[in-house]
C-alpha cells in the first residue's frame, strides 16, 4: 500500500514530497521525472512564474544506485522565487479561492498565510510523486495520457488560442475540460467490498482534490442520464484471442466502453477514461468585488502573479493523481516488497484469467 505527503509554500524554500510503500528494486529515471515536471509548466496561458521556475527534482532518500530500497522516497523541488518573508500582506480575498474561508478558519491577519499553501504551486510535488508511480506502472505496460478537449467552450486549436488571448487581453481567465486515459490497466484493480476501496471513488477523490478542479466524470458520465440502459451498458463477449486489456489476451471483451473501464468499483480491463472540468483561475487582473478584512469596507479582490489558463497543465497533474491511485491499487492487488515478487504474482494472475 502506498501513501504520500507533500509540504511547502508557493514562495517558500521549496516543495517536499514523501512517498512510502514503493517496493524495492525499481530503477528510477530522474530525467523522466524532470520531463514530467516540465510538462506541468508548459501550455498556452501560463504566467510569468513559469519563466522563473525551472523545476528539477532532487531525490534525497529511498534510492541506492538509482534503484528503490523499499524505504520512503523523499523528493525536493527548489523554488527559485523564495520570497515568502518579503511579500506584501493580502487583505482582500479573491472570490473562488481559499482566501476567505481559510482566513476565517485559521484566524490569520494576513491572507497570504492561506494562499501560500493553497496555491496550485503544490501540484509540482504531486507530479513528482506521480512520475515515480508512472515508472512503476510502466513495468506492467500501464500507460496514462491526457488531452485538452475544450477551453472556454472551444475545441479547435486556433479557436482555443484565440479564446485564451481574449481572456488575456481582457485581464480575465478561462477554464475547460480535459480527458485522462489509462491504457493497459488489468482487470481487478479496486473492490466493491467497501466504499473507500472502489477504484472510481478513489480516482475521483484524487482528481477533485487538485486545485481548481470542479467536476469529474467516468465513461459516459452525465450522458447516462439521457439514455436507456439498453443503450449504454457494454455487452460482454468471449472468444479465443480477444483480450481483457492488451492485444493478444484471450477471453472476455467488449465492443464498447461506456463504463470508462470501471464497473462496480473494479477495473474491467478496458481503457479507464475520465473527463475533468477545470474552472477559470480565481486570480483576475481585472479583479471582482471583495471586502477589506481589516476595515470591512468594499474593495477590489487582491491580485497576484498568475496564469490565464492552466487546463493542459491540470491534465498533467491529473495524470499523476491517477498514477498514484492506480499504483496503490496495483500494490493492493499484487503487493510484495520487491519488484520481482510483484511481477511473479502479476504473471500468475494474468495466466489464470486468460484460461
Amino acid at each position: 500500500m502506498l501513501r504520500y505527503l507533500t509540504a511547502g509554500e508557493s514562495h517558500g524554500k521549496g516543495l517536499v514530497a514523501i512517498l512510502e510503500g514503493m517496493p524495492a528494486g525499481l530503477k528510477i529515471d530522474l530525467a523522466f521525472i524532470n520531463q514530467e515536471l516540465k510538462r506541468r509548466q508548459s501550455g498556452i496561458g501560463r504566467g510569468k512564474r513559469m519563466q522563473i521556475e525551472k523545476d528539477k527534482a532532487q531525490i534525497i532518500s529511498g534510492l541506492k544506485s538509482g534503484a528503490t530500497l523499499g524505504s520512503p522516497i523523499a523528493i525536493f523541488i527548489e523554488n527559485k522565487d523564495f520570497s515568502i518573508e518579503k511579500l506584501h500582506k493580502v487583505i482582500s480575498p479573491r472570490p473562488g479561492h481559499a482566501d476567505l474561508a481559510g482566513f476565517l478558519k485559521y484566524g490569520f491577519s494576513d491572507i497570504r498565510e492561506v494562499l501560500e499553501r493553497a496555491s496550485a504551486r503544490s501540484t509540482a510535488a504531486t507530479v513528482g510523486i506521480g512520475a515515480v508511480c508512472k515508472i512503476f506502472l510502466n513495468k506492467f505496460q500501464v500507460k496514462i495520457f491526457s488531452k485538452v478537449l475544450f477551453i472556454g467552450g472551444e475545441r479547435t486549436r486556433p479557436a482555443i488560442i484565440q479564446k485564451i488571448k481574449q481572456a488575456q487581453d481582457s485581464k480575465d481567465t478561462v477554464g475547460g475540460i480535459f480527458e485522462v486515459v489509462v491504457k493497459g490497466a488489468p482487470v481487478g484493480l479496486g473492490s466493491y467490498a467497501q466504499p473507500d476501496r472502489r477504484l472510481d471513488g478513489r480516482l475521483a477523490q484524487a482528481i477533485i482534490s487538485i486545485p481548481g478542479i470542479k467536476a469529474v466524470e467516468i465513461g459516459l458520465g452525465f450522458s447516462y442520464a439521457y439514455k436507456f440502459g439498453s443503450e449504454v451498458h457494454d455487452a460482454i463477449y468471449y472468444t479465443k484471442g480477444k483480450g481483457l486489456t492488451c492485444s493478444g489476451r484471450q477471453g472476455y471483451f467488449r465492443k464498447t466502453n461506456n463504463s470508462g473501464g470501471i464497473e462496480g468499483g473494479i477495473s474491467n480491463g478496458e481503457d479507464i477514461i475520465l473527463r475533468v472540468c477545470m474552472k477559470p483561475i480565481s486570480t483576475l487582473m481585472n479583479p471582482l468585488d471583495s471586502v477589506n478584512i481589516i476595515t470591512k469596507k468594499p474593495s477590489k479582490a487582491a491580485t497576484e502573479r498568475s496564469d490565464v489558463c492552466v487546463v493542459g497543465a491540470a491534465g498533467v497533474v491529473a495524470e499523476s493523481a491517477c498514477a498514484y491511485v492506480l499504483a496503490d491499487a496495483f500494490l493492493e492487488k499484487f503487493g510484495g516488497d520487491s519488484l520481482p515478487d510483484i511481477k511473479l504474482v502479476y504473471k500468475n494472475y494474468i495466466k489464470r484469467i486468460k484460461s
